[in-house]
């Protein structure tokens, strides 16, 4: 068995899907429920025989502790995180908390765990941090690409909390032997992401006939990677990356926000027209840009690609896309969230 914290949101829900299409191994997910934790996103696996759900708070150490050894997993992924810069320049203080602290609180119940296995258990075991390519801080036009030995420079309490995460991590390795895992990915897009982020949002604003508001100049440049890649390289950083290492996951898909937005609307345009036969592209808007918004990022993914055998294998107009057509089709779920109804099934904290 694997344990998946944070399993209810973007990427952990994609990596549950794709871990039971790939693996007849069981999972259980640990999620606090927090508002973008939606198990209408699980809905067509809890079902699943090897899918198992535990609504836990990974700082309630004690909880934890008990889950580890009822079911003693081979494994670790921790997903869990508060991940929108925007919310984490109006309110650091819950980035904090669940990046920093709860990542201790699981390192620690993971430590004691991990202390009280059998010699080739304890061999075998892997705690996997998931994190981000932000806490790299920014590049310029002509930088060259993030890579794992790039010095950290966070510029957002995200970032910042991301990086502590992160060091806390690679410590527990160094000081306790604890076999980690840490993984940095560029932006993710498609199925299940909460509409609060920017592709999901576009699309939102785009069919309610709403502004399209893009930051700054629109110029800001990010690493688009498609969430079923990532999810592949996760599983095969699980299965063979070396303990103590990080691996840097890119799509190698550089795009300007603007030019983002532009091609979302080009896609709206053709699958879902105006009535007015006039383009999406008319809502853009142009919006004061955030404060210590990071201009580029882009990701050298080099290592996992030359070690583990890993590279995405789909581009960034076909992800799109296929994101764009899932969107479309499950309008259900996006109105749920919209609403708050997703609630209604647990999918977040009272």
């Amino acid at each position: 068995m694997i344990f998946i914290t944070g399993a209810a949101g973007f990427i952990g829900a994609n990596f549950v899907h794709h871990w039971l299409d790939s693996h007849d191994e069981p999972l259980l997910v640990l999620d606090a429920l927090t508002y973008a934790g939606n198990l209408e996103s699980l809905g067509d696996v809890r079902a699943d025989a090897r899918f198992g759900f535990e609504r836990v708070d990974i700082c309630e150490r004690a909880t934890v502790d008990a889950l580890l050894r009822r079911h003693r997993p081979r494994a670790l992924l921790h997903f869990a995180a508060e991940s929108h810069v925007d919310r984490s320049i109006e309110g650091p203080g819950a980035f904090v908390r669940t990046n920093i602290q709860g990542t201790f609180e699981l390192l620690e119940a993971t430590r004691a765990y991990h202390a009280q296995l059998g010699a080739d258990e304890a061999a075998a075991f892997r705690f996997l941090h998931v994190s981000t390519d932000e806490v790299y801080g920014s590049l310029g036009e002509h930088d060259a690409p993030f890579r794992e030995t790039t010095p950290y420079a966070p510029n957002s309490p995200y970032a910042a909390s991301k990086a502590a995460s992160d060091h806390l991590v690679r410590a527990w390795h160094h000081t306790y032997g604890l076999p980690v895992l840490t993984t940095n990915c560029s932006n993710n897009y498609g199925p299940y992401q909460f509409p609060e982020k920017l592709i999901p949002l576009m699309i939102h604003h785009a069919l309610a006939g709403k502004d399209l508001p893009v930051y700054g100049d629109g110029a800001n440049v990010r690493d688009w990677l498609y969430v079923q890649d990532h999810c592949r390289a996760l599983a095969r950083v699980l299965e063979a990356g070396a303990p103590g290492c990080s691996y840097n996951i890119g799509g190698r898909n550089e795009v300007r926000n603007i030019d983002l937005v532009r091609g979302l609307c080009e896609l709206l345009d053709r699958l879902r027209p105006r009535a007015d036969g006039v383009s999406y592209a008319t809502q853009i808007r142009f919006v004061a840009d955030r404060p210590g918004h990071d201009r580029r990022y882009a990701i050298d993914c080099s290592r996992i690609e030359h070690e583990l055998g890993w590279t995405p294998q789909v581009d960034f107009a076909s992800g799109l896309q296929r994101t764009v057509q899932w969107y479309l089709e499950h309008g259900e779920w996006v109105a749920h969230v919209l609403s708050g109804q997703y609630r209604q099934a647990g999918g977040a904290a009272a």
